[in-house]
């Protein structure tokens, strides 16, 4: 087990949190000028678990994977929810034209042929 695994449990355990992995979701915001992760409680039975804040960190795919690795994201598997520059992001779509994307099939909205039909 990991050093953030022990002390993540650890964290749930002083909290008095029930940890089951398939109660819990991960939230993702960014701006441009942070990001955020909190562990969110599906039933909203406990309060949200802030795992993660950095700011001065850009907005972008390499952003988020450094602090997906750094909260062992591998590790835990949480689903993850966030708006759909977030999903845009962790797709890897931010180097394309992202203004109206289709996350269904990652196309450019720009080029007709890569759309969906």
């Amino acid at each position: 087990m990991t050093c953030f695994a022990i002390m993540f449990f650890s964290v749930m355990e002083v909290l008095g949190h029930e940890y089951n992995p398939d109660h819990w979701r991960l939230f993702i915001d960014s701006s441009k000028v942070s990001l955020k992760v909190v562990l969110l409680h599906n039933r909203n039975r406990f309060p949200s678990v802030p795992l993660a804040h950095a700011s001065s960190m850009k907005e972008s795919y390499e952003s988020m994977k450094l602090l997906l690795g750094k909260i062992k994201y591998d590790e835990f598997k949480w689903k993850v929810c966030g708006d759909l520059k977030v999903v845009a992001l962790l797709l890897g779509m931010q180097l394309r034209y992202t203004k109206y994307c289709c996350f269904l099939c990652e196309g450019d909205s720009r080029d007709e042929e890569s759309l969906c039909k």
